[in-house]
C-alpha cells in the first residue's frame, strides 16, 4: 500500500515512476541516466568496484539491487557532508 501511495504521489508531482523487478539488469547507459551522471563516468564507478556488474559478452549488466544500494550510500554521504558543512558554519557563527 505504501508503495501505491508513493507512486501515486511521485505521478501526482508529474515525475516518471518506473516498476521493475529488483533483480533486473540495465545497461550502463541506462544506469547512468538513473544516477543522472555521464556513461563515462559511471563505467569509471564500475571498473574501480565501487558498483557490481557482470559482463555479457563485451558488455556490462548493472544489477538495479546493487545500483539503488550505491545511489542510497551516496546520498548518505552527501547529507553526511552537507550536515559537517552546516555544523562548521555554525561554530564559524555564519549564520547557518
Amino acid at each position: 500500500m505504501r508503495l501505491l501511495v508513493e507512486i501515486l504521489e511521485q505521478m501526482g508531482e508529474g515525475r516518471g515512476v518506473t516498476v521493475l523487478p529488483i533483480k533486473a539488469e540495465v545497461t550502463t547507459q541506462q544506469a547512468a541516466n538513473l544516477l543522472n551522471v555521464s556513461r563515462p563516468y559511471f563505467v569509471s564507478l564500475l571498473e574501480t568496484g565501487k558498483i557490481k556488474f557482470r559482463k555479457v559478452g563485451k558488455h556490462r549488466r548493472v544489477c538495479i539491487e546493487d545500483l539503488l544500494k550505491y545511489q542510497a550510500e551516496s546520498k548518505k554521504k552527501q547529507e553526511e557532508a552537507l550536515d559537517e558543512l552546516a555544523r562548521e558554519a555554525q561554530e564559524l557563527g555564519m549564520g547557518y
